[in-house]
């Protein structure tokens, strides 16, 4: 795994510091709904603060099609402000002058800029925009996990011009998913779910090579029981992976793909639709699974408590409905339940987690899905590689 700068390496007292954070947090009507990736970024904002540095932050929130005030940062300037016991002083601008005031400004107070995706220039790195980030600031610390695996300019661009570190939660995440991939104690043993077997076929074919057994259930299990050659019914299949699957099935590492014994069927997608729990390798004609069933709950639940390193990432049914929650809360309570080492990932199994109360039981509770799966999948991502590259500059 890839040897990041830290904070170890900076010294910052009386300097200014722009933290890219992942405040990319779920607003209901027009206030923070969960606040778990805050409370993930507090660490790095306050270690600086403690050594003596102005922090700036800054972050993306949604994904709007430039200035929205629906995607606004002050909701999330409140929570922070709240969580972090110290004052924060939102700024209506990305940069500019008006940024510029605010961070020059006498006093401790945090400065949050607005929705880095305000700006057209974000996605797209644009160095004019990657120049007035940096401009605001003497040093770097990306802390966004959830946002490493995005060449923008906030993550990217800026990291090409001062100088540059790890935020103490992309340490960690960086940590966690590394020992998944090199030295990992066994039994290992990773669950996978979600509605679709595309988006994680390259994480499985990385990683089941390194595993003992990999526990499938979601909507992609449904593709994978097609690909066995089983019925299942009207379920969620992707038609064009049953080829891939298949090939994955029969090949010398199929035997440690497990798949559900039974599952929950219903006569329609819908929250209160007629259901039943049915034999996973015979759906009946006109239902569809929407969670892994009761058998298929206790048999996953027993691998993963008896394993010595567990991965956990997506649903294994339809969670947000309740009469389709028990698998994920199952796989949710035996993660927690584990005595080996545990990273779970992906928003969905996160909020299980916190549902259930255990997520402190969990070793690793990972703040970005998509940024793991691709370090899982053995891909460069680009806000890693731009910190590795500063520290090579300086090393020369």
């Amino acid at each position: 795994m890839v040897r990041l700068p830290t904070l170890d390496s900076f010294e910052v007292g009386g300097t200014t510091v722009l933290v890219r954070a992942d405040l990319n947090v779920p607003l209901v009507a027009g206030e923070v709904a969960d606040d778990f990736r805050i409370l993930a970024s507090l660490p790095t904002i306050e270690e600086l603060r403690a050594a003596g540095a102005r922090v700036v932050v800054c972050s993306h929130l949604g994904r709007p099609a430039g200035p929205d005030r629906a995607f606004a940062m002050d909701p999330v300037a409140r929570r922070l402000a709240a969580l972090g016991g110290f004052d924060v002083e939102k700024v209506d601008t990305v940069a500019g002058e008006a940024a510029r005031a605010a961070v020059e400004a006498p006093g401790e107070s945090v400065v949050l800029l607005e929705n880095t995706r305000f700006e057209p220039g974000e996605t797209a790195n644009d160095p004019a925009l990657a120049a007035a980030l940096a401009s605001l600031a003497d040093a770097f610390v990306l802390d966004a996990f959830g946002s490493a695996h995005r060449g923008h300019a906030s993550t990217v661009g800026v990291a090409r011009i001062l100088p540059s570190a790890a935020g103490r939660l992309l340490e960690a995440e960086v940590a966690a998913f590394g020992s998944l991939l090199e030295d990992a104690d066994r039994p290992y043993v990773v669950a996978l779910g979600g509605a679709k077997v595309s988006d994680k076929l390259g994480v499985i074919e990385h990683l089941l090579g390194r595993v003992d057994l990999m526990l499938f259930g979601g909507g992609m299990c449904f593709t994978l029981l097609a690909g066995a050659g089983y019925q299942v019914g009207t379920s969620l299949v992707e038609e064009e992976m049953i080829p891939e699957v298949a090939r994955l099935l029969r090949s010398e590492l199929g035997g440690r793909i497990v798949l559900p014994d039974d599952v929950v069927v219903a006569d329609g997608f819908a929250s209160d639709a007629a259901h039943r729990v049915a034999p996973a390798r015979a759906i009946p004609d006109g239902m569809m699974g929407l969670d892994i069933g009761p058998e298929t709950v206790a048999r996953f639940g027993s691998v993963i408590e008896s394993a010595a390193s567990v991965f956990w990432n997506g649903p294994m049914g339809v969670f947000e409905w309740e009469a389709f929650r028990d698998g994920t809360a199952g796989v949710a309570s035996a993660v927690a339940r584990c005595g080996g080492y545990t990273v779970v990932g992906g928003g969905d199994s996160v909020a299980a987690l916190r549902m259930l109360g255990v997520d402190g039981d969990v070793d690793h509770v990972s703040s970005g899905g998509g940024a793991g799966l691709e370090l899982l999948e053995g891909k460069e991502l680009p806000g890693l590689a731009a910190l590795v590259r500063w520290a090579e500059r300086e090393s020369r």
